[in-house]
């Protein structure tokens, strides 16, 4: 942990600015992550305070040592974002003045040792919170040929995704999928050449995609958590949601229009300036929306 690199927040101004976190208030971080979005929200005005909420054990230990130095003033949970709610009744919390989500997969992940990358050799894992019980793993190798092809179209709008079902279960049939290797080649097997060589996109990461965000059911988090949240935020409060994919994007901007006693203060999606993307390329698709509570 000592001398340990952070990755830059993705839209840190911007998220500070819509948050309105130098005006000081009580905020919530539902995805701690590193804690580099929760530091600067602290910094920003002596008198803020932030709820911290991961489901990820090991963000939660690397958010703790980066943050000790601000003692009382940040509290850390280890928690989906949907729990939103049980956080803060146990805080003794009942209105905040904003709530940021940050829905990419973590820099820590994708360096990790549990498959979210397809650049590294791997065990097929992809779990956020290690404690939940079905892996990547599995879904490759118990679930059935249709299956497999909804998930992989539904969440990675893969257009080849019946072919790389149909491959996944002709290979596992010989040999249990386990590594991302294994996984990658398989993909890389179906899709034309043509359509992908010389490309910086692998042609798995749609894939790959799809299988992280049906293991952590990311989709459904986002569709509990961000209405349950809203129920927190008191008048003139805001809600900031920073997303990384336009499946995300697109379900983020209806329940954001749809939330009661909101308005919409993002009449676009926010994006990072060329100067982030240059200096932090994994910033390149993010978007930002935000809605304020007026009543």
């Amino acid at each position: 942990m000592k001398g340990e690199i952070y990755h830059p927040p993705v839209l840190l101004k911007e998220s500070l600015g819509y948050l309105k976190a130098d005006k000081g208030g009580i905020f919530v971080d539902a995805t701690l992550g590193g804690g580099g979005h929760t530091e600067a929200i602290l910094r920003a005005n002596p008198k803020n305070r932030v709820i911290g909420i991961d489901r990820d054990e090991e963000a939660i230990e690397r958010a703790l040592k980066r943050l000790e130095s601000f003692g009382d003033r940040v509290s850390i949970y280890h928690a989906n974002f949907s729990q939103i709610g049980k956080v803060l009744e146990e805080e003794g919390i009942d209105r905040v003045d904003g709530i940021l989500f940050d829905l990419g997969v973590s820099h820590f992940h994708l360096r990790g040792e549990r498959g979210f990358t397809v650049w590294k050799e791997q065990p097929l894992d992809m779990r956020m919170d290690r404690r939940q019980k079905l892996t990547a793993k599995d879904v490759v190798n118990k679930l059935s040929e249709r299956e497999l092809s909804e998930i992989i179209f539904k969440y990675g709008e893969e257009r080849f995704a019946r072919k790389i079902a149909r491959e996944i279960v002709r290979r596992r049939k010989k040999k249990e999928i386990e590594t991302t290797k294994e996984l990658a080649e398989i993909v890389e097997s179906v899709i034309p050449k043509k359509l992908w060589a010389g490309r910086k996109k692998h042609p798995a990461v749609k894939t790959f995609q799809a299988i992280r965000i049906y293991v952590n059911r990311e989709f459904e988090e986002i569709e509990r958590g961000i209405p349950e949240a809203a129920e927190f935020v008191k008048t003139g409060g805001r809600i900031v949601v920073i997303t990384f994919h336009s499946l995300e994007d697109r379900l983020v901007k209806n329940i954001l229009k749809n939330l009661e006693n909101f308005k919409v203060v993002t009449k676009k999606p926010v994006q990072p300036t060329e100067e982030e993307v240059r200096e932090n390329p994994a910033s390149r698709s993010a978007k930002l929306r935000a809605v304020e509570r007026i009543g």
